[in-house]
């Protein structure tokens, strides 16, 4: 056999599970061909066990490599001195990256050929291919709006923030901000600094929609202020218990925060927003995001619950990505489910609805507290600051004062007594510190 290992070629004495390795390395990279049947010298031993060797090959092609490449993989059997050799054939991958699904988008999950031997990529190569995957054209880059002039000052400023700089004559276009007819689309107007779009947050006093209590739309803007304004206002919501009667304190929660900054990503990213907008509902014992459209075209029940992302919305996902709002591990639903289980999920033709059950501990927790309250001014003062608190870590007593229509001696007499009490705790410096509400 007059072959030797190099860039696309690699030989193999039998069938071990590097062979996925090899298989991801040269779709990341140009192609080539793995010889099974031959050892490190070119010396022809002949394939073993064919037939388990095929299937397991088989199975390597069509179930651990993400994205799927059935179609750029196969197998031939060759004899070369009288002997039969299995040959892979890889072409160069038709995406930008390809991992193993076990590893996910890591350096050990995408390996690179680099010679006659396998590399694991760099972050930054990583990064940079991954966000390479969402430029395909989608139906939020394809229908255009009716609004004819958008800025995006919150746009830009966004990705300054993130050490990015956008070409004021090319942006729009780099980002798939205009459609093939030159037109403005739906998502230049989803980012842009004043749009059509509501992001509403509702709030209602007991299990269902019978009694509303709050409403707070905080759409009409571009949708990464807009997120950020709901998921603040979602964090100022999450009630914390701590029991410092043991050290380290341990601190008690009504929801995970990070399980619900995913599902609202989630359902920005995946909506179907020609149906209507994502919607937050915030019950007495669980909040609910509400996302349209159902799962992406092609990708099945047990992929999403492993984190195969399939976006509907792939441009908007490509700049979620660039500002780290989302990353490409594909952990977001596989977080959610080990806090919640697959039954957090309702999953519909035209919805995706996530509930998260509010923790029945701190629940009982927050019942005894109000019982404890009277209508006497005292305790309606002190609910009042506690509450101020919880929306502004960072407010202060002459603010508190003049909100509460009190002198700033009769909030700090209460602040005083609320800390006394283990309500709420001074975190940092008098000066440059903030309030933390206990229970």
């Amino acid at each position: 056999m007059n072959l030797y290992e190099s860039n696309t070629i690699e030989f193999k004495t039998k069938f071990s599970d590097q062979i996925v390795k090899e298989i991801v390395a040269f779709l990341n990279t140009d192609g080539g061909q793995i010889f099974i049947g031959v050892n490190d010298d070119g010396k022809v031993v002949g394939a073993q066990e064919i037939d388990k060797t095929l299937r397991s090959i088989s199975d390597v092609i069509g179930s651990q490599i993400e994205p799927s490449p059935l179609d750029l993989v196969n197998c031939e059997m060759r004899t070369f001195d009288a002997l039969p050799v299995i040959a892979i054939n890889v072409k160069r991958g038709s995406a930008p990256i390809y991992c193993i699904k076990k590893y996910g988008f890591s350096g050990l999950g995408c390996p690179l050929r680099v010679g006659s031997t396998c590399r694991e990529m760099t972050p930054e190569q990583i990064n940079n291919r991954y966000k390479m995957r969402f430029y395909n054209d989608d139906l939020l880059v394809s229908s255009p709006t009716n609004l004819r002039e958008l800025s995006f000052l919150t746009l830009k400023n966004y990705y300054s923030n993130m050490g990015y700089s956008l070409n004021e004559n090319s942006f729009e276009t780099n980002l798939k901000l205009i459609n093939d007819k030159g037109q403005y689309n739906v998502m230049a107007e989803l980012l842009s600094d004043n749009n059509r779009f509501s992001f509403i947050f509702v709030k209602f006093e007991g299990l269902n929609k019978a009694s509303l209590s709050q409403r707070s739309d905080y759409g009409n803007k571009s949708i990464l202020f807009a997120y950020d304004q709901m998921i603040n206002r979602i964090k100022a919501e999450n009630i914390c218990f701590s029991d410092t009667s043991v050290r380290p304190r341990i601190d008690k929660y009504l929801y995970d925060i990070d399980s619900v900054d995913e599902a609202v990503v989630n359902a920005l990213a995946h909506n179907d927003w020609s149906i209507a907008e994502p919607q937050i509902s915030f019950y007495s014992d669980r909040l609910e995001i509400l996302s349209h459209g159902g799962l992406p075209r092609n990708l099945t029940r047990e992929e999403f619950f492993r984190g195969i992302t399939k976006p509907r919305n792939a441009a908007l996902m490509k700049i979620f990505s660039d500002l780290d709002i989302v990353d490409h591990t594909g952990h977001g639903v596989p977080i959610i489910v080990e806090h919640y289980g697959r039954e957090a999920f309702d999953i519909q033709d035209t919805y995706i609805l996530i509930t998260i059950p509010f923790n029945q501990e701190v629940l009982a927790k927050i019942q005894t507290n109000d019982n404890q309250y009277n209508n006497s001014e005292t305790n309606e003062i002190g609910k009042a600051i506690l509450a101020e608190l919880v929306l502004d870590p960072l407010v202060t007593a002459e603010h508190l004062a003049l909100s509460l229509k009190k002198s700033k001696r009769t909030i700090q007499r209460y602040m005083k007594a609320l800390q006394e009490k283990g309500y709420i705790e001074r975190v940092g410096s008098k000066k440059f510190g903030r309030w933390k509400v206990l229970k």
